[in-house]
This record gives C-alpha cells, structure tokens and sequence, in this order.
C-alpha cells in the first residue's frame, strides 16, 4: 500500500488524505479520510476480472450505447453478511476493501462496462462498434451498511467532494473525455447492493446528453440568470453560494438541482465556501426526499461537469430525479417518454418545491 497523500482541497478545516492499495486481482483501491489510513491488509484473492465491453453507435439518435454482457452476473442484492462492500473482518467474509476499517472508499468496479483496456468489438456490416473504453468506479460512502447522503454526516460528505475531484482529474489525466460521478438510490431505480454507495464512470466519448448540454451553454445559455429567476418561487435555499432549486422546466416529479449561484465549470472550479455549500444541500436535499415520501426515496443524482479541458460558458450542477411521484407512487418511465424523450411530468414544479419547503428543518 502506498504512502498517504494530503489532497489540495481539504474541506472543512481539516486535511483529507489518499492512500492507494492494488488489489490481488490487479484492480486499484483508493482510501480517503481526515487519518492517513493504516491498519493491516486482510486475506484477499484474486478472481478473474472482465475488462469492459463494446460500443455501437446508434445511426438514428446518433449516440453510443455500450454492451457488457459480463454484468449480467454481477452480484445481486446478497444478504447483510456478505455485503461486498462492508470491511474485511478478521475472521469474516472477504469483501472488496481488504481492510478491517475505512473512511471511505473508492475501487474499480469488478463489472465495469468500461475499462481502459478494453480492446474487442464486434465486426458488424453497417454498423460503427468499438471496444468500449473508460473507467468505472464505485464510491463507497463509509463501513456503515446503512444510511445515506444525509445520514453520513457533513464531514463525510466534505470528504466525498475531495475525493471525486481527485478522481475527476485522475480520470481526465488517464484519457476519459467525460467523467460523470452518480448515485443511484432504491430498488425502484434497480439497485443491487444496497450498502450506501455511488459510483464514477470515465468516458472515452462525451455522451449525447451531456453534448446537448455543453452546446446549449456554448451558445450562450445562462444557468446564472435562471438560477436567480427562479430563486424566489422555486427556491429550496442558498448556502455557501450555492443554491438548492426546483427548476421550472423540470422534467421529474420533484427534480432538485444543486448549483453555485456564479458559474463554474466543476466542482474542481469551486471554491472552499461553495463545496462545503455542496456538501451540505447533497444531504439536505437527500433528507427531505425521505420525509416527503415518508421512505428512503429512490432518485437517481449525478454531477453534471464540463469535459475534459474545459468548455464555454459550461455551469456545473448536481441533479436528482426522484423515481416517486408520492409516497408509495413510482413514477414509471413509459412508451411516450422511452420513444419519444417527451416527458409527461405529473407534478408541477410549483407545486414540487411548495411540497419540499414544507419538509425545510
């Protein structure tokens, strides 16, 4: 393992370390905490690992799809003993952090869709495919087998924030074009494990979506003045320069974007007052989603940053989508919004953000 690394942002007051450990089976495990991280290895194997998949671009909606077929048996809702991402014991199963302790953890993903080495695509007659190239991480949020966002703490979530810049400029440096750090929340969205985690996927190409998006802003979209629109009526807050906002043209039942009120191109752009704003509406927002829907509420929330290199007038924001349209109520994505992207949003906005103020500590 390697020596402790103090990261450039340390949020909080306090220092946030990095220590590396290369796993038996050739894949990189990343520690970060406040401590330097220095208890013993535990017992780990080496298992043959799947090294990505393919990509085939899509010649009518003009996007790249990526096919693995090895994540088909990826490990699927195991019970609470053999939670893969819980620490090694002494004396217990083994896990994949080799470790009888830990902050928080970062590893690539044993099923990843992407890899770096990937190197195989199949030849088909008309159709453009590549061997699907990037990186997959997931993001361990603690040792703990439950919790959330909001449950970890706001010193936890000011050492994710390091952490995932820290990985934004690794994966930059390692060739990704577009890194996208995500967390998906609840069985209705599909989760398998259900030990509070997210994960960080590294892409070799700029996904469409995200294309839209850096062109829109390129063309001079203003996110800042919509922000400030829309602060009065569909405001959740403002801390830190950041601000937690319903937007009025959102697709989702209850959608919540997080965003610094001046534009910045990523969190690595921020300053120490805006990502411990981030910090906390991450948790805030996580919080009021489970006292709206009176569970732990599905949403799917992702960091939306600029490329690699930068990009014009590009404004980072962090968006969640609920996967509930009221309590016990899931918002299915159906034929009209899978063929179409027309979304049908049963909520107004207005009523979305009414909803969650309602729920303000």
């Amino acid at each position: 393992m390697s020596e402790p690394v103090s990261l450039p942002r340390s949020l909080g007051g306090a220092p946030t370390y990095r220590r590396d450990h290369r796993k038996a089976d050739g894949r990189m495990l990343h520690l970060y905490g406040r401590t330097s991280h220095d208890l013993p290895l535990q017992p780990e194997s080496a298992d043959e690992i799947a090294q990505g998949g393919e990509i085939r671009h899509h010649p009518l909606r003009n996007e790249w799809n990526v096919y693995a077929a090895h994540r088909q048996n990826r490990t699927f809702k195991p019970s609470a003993a053999d939670d893969p991402l819980a620490p090694t014991r002494p004396d217990g199963p083994e896990t994949e952090i080799p470790f009888s302790d830990f902050e928080l953890a970062i590893f690539e993903n044993k099923f990843a869709a992407f890899h770096p080495s990937a190197a195989n695509a199949a030849e088909l007659a008309g159709i453009t495919s590549e061997p699907a190239k990037g990186a997959c991480d997931v993001v361990v949020y603690g040792p703990e087998t439950t919790g959330n966002l909001h449950s970890i703490g706001g010193d936890r979530r000011q050492v994710l924030i390091a952490a995932l810049i820290d990985r934004y400029q690794t994966l930059f440096d390692a060739g990704c074009r577009y890194v996208l750090p995500f967390e998906n929340r609840g069985d209705e969205v599909g989760v398998t494990l259900h030990h509070p985690h997210g994960q960080i996927y590294g892409f070799e190409r700029v996904p469409e979506i995200q294309q839209r998006a850096i062109d829109a802003f390129a063309d001079g979209y203003d996110l800042a003045s919509e922000i400030t629109a829309a602060l009065p009526d569909y405001g959740l807050g403002e801390t830190g320069g950041v601000a937690a906002f319903v937007p009025r043209f959102a697709r989702f039942p209850y959608e919540v974007w997080i965003a610094p009120r001046i534009r910045r191109e990523g969190p690595w752009d921020c300053s120490d007052e805006e990502l411990e704003g981030l910090a906390y509406w991450l948790g805030e927002v996580t919080r009021r989603y489970d006292a709206l829907f009176r569970q732990p509420a599905a949403t799917m929330m992702a960091f939306h940053a600029a490329p690699a290199g930068g990009s014009e007038n590009y404004h980072f924001t962090v968006q969640f989508y609920p996967l509930l349209r009221a309590p016990g109520r899931q918002k299915y994505l159906a034929s009209v919004e899978q063929h179409t992207g027309t979304f049908t949003v049963d909520v107004m906005p207005e009523s979305a953000v009414a909803a969650l103020r309602e729920h303000e500590k």
